[in-house]
């Protein structure tokens, strides 16, 4: 995460993705707030061999899920969550989407969880194999 420009202390302001965001359908929260001001705007791009699953680039930017409020908010419903935007995963083949817990997820056709933070960002950045959740399933 540092050669992507994170450091201890890292605090990015929030207010445009927020205010972008609220006006596209999205309310953001409070560990959606924490962890953009934490890790807000970094990009890795490199991928490789991970713990249980390749290691997949992903860019820590909200607005790349704008028109995605139905997607979120579904996903949320189907596991009594508030799910908000982080980012992409792969390139745009899927979201990262994290709950009021600090439940870390990819988004996409389905549902999947790296852990709570700040678990989950290591699992991330490490190639842990996220756990797939079925449909209707709550966690």
């Amino acid at each position: 995460m540092r050669d992507a420009g994170w450091y201890p202390g890292r605090n990015v302001d929030t207010t445009v993705w927020r205010e972008r965001l609220e006006a596209d359908g999205f309310r953001i929260h409070s560990a959606a707030e924490d962890f953009l001001r934490e890790f807000g705007g970094l990009t890795v791009a490199s991928g490789g061999s991970g713990i249980t699953r390749a290691r997949e680039p992903f860019e820590l930017d909200p607005f790349l899920a704008m028109g995605e409020d139905d997607r979120f908010g579904e996903w949320g419903e189907e596991i009594g969550q508030h799910l908000f935007p982080l980012g992409e995963l792969d390139h745009g083949h899927a979201f990262l989407g994290l709950d009021e817990q600090g439940e870390l997820y990819v988004v996409a056709n389905w549902l999947a969880r790296f852990g709570r933070m700040p678990d989950a960002m290591e699992n991330l950045v490490l190639g842990v194999m996220p756990v797939r959740l079925p449909r209707s399933a709550h966690p």
